[in-house]
């Protein structure tokens, strides 16, 4: 059976949420009060995806099947509206997922699991993050976050000076929590034993805690 999927907010980011999840498959409901929104998104979206309606009524939320909804994503331009959604979500109908969007970086603060939130979506804070990841890890490419970033499976192509240059995995004295997943030698794809000695150009595939990304890149990319 397919998930379902209620987005509170029709504006941009909620239009192209719900477009990307209906190809997906999955059952979405746009909740939206703006009248000229949602006849914008009438010429998008099948008219049985909309509700007209505040993401803040109760009544709105239940009409739009709610109770059905496996995950909620209040992506409106108001924190207020967002939170107040999130925590009736939550509290009035226990929907078991919550993500809400952050418009003001100085409200993050308040989306937090006690306001009924799981993952607040603060594009300041990504963006912060992602320009001190990249500064941080040189060429370690992130393909997926796990475990709400605690852990992120990462690649990266072993620099001809790098300190695992001819070791055995064995040998290497990798983060305590980080695993080779696999390791790609001219298209081929190898197994992590521990006899594998890594040679320059190798692509390491590896599941490592975020707090220790930083050494892997160390034993991998070039000297420091």
């Amino acid at each position: 059976m397919a998930m379902t999927v209620l987005i509170v907010g029709g504006g941009k980011v909620g239009s192209h949420l719900a477009s990307f999840l209906a190809q997906q498959d999955y059952r979405v409901k746009i909740v939206e009060w703006r009248r000229l929104a949602i006849e914008k998104l009438g010429s998008e979206l099948p008219k049985d995806m909309l509700m007209t309606g505040s993401g803040t009524d109760p009544n709105v939320l239940e009409a739009a099947g709610i109770r059905q909804a496996q995950v909620l994503a209040a992506v409106t331009g108001n924190d207020e509206t967002n939170l107040v959604a999130a925590s009736l979500a939550r509290f009035e109908f226990n929907v078991p997922r919550i993500i809400a969007r952050v418009n003001n970086p100085k409200n993050a603060w308040l989306f937090t699991a006690d306001m009924g939130v799981d993952v607040a979506l603060n594009q300041a804070e990504v963006m912060a993050h992602l320009i001190a990841e990249e500064m941080s890890l040189g060429d370690m490419m992130t393909l997926l976050k796990l475990r709400k970033g605690q852990f992120s499976l990462v690649e990266e192509k072993v620099h001809p000076e790098a300190i695992a240059v001819g070791k055995a995995l064995r040998d290497l004295a990798l983060p305590t929590e980080c695993q080779v997943a696999a390791v790609i030698r001219k298209g081929q794809l190898l197994l992590p034993r521990g006899e594998l000695v890594l040679q320059p150009a190798d692509e390491v595939l590896a599941i490592v805690h975020s707090s220790q990304a930083v050494e892997l890149a160390a034993l991998l990319g070039p000297p420091r």
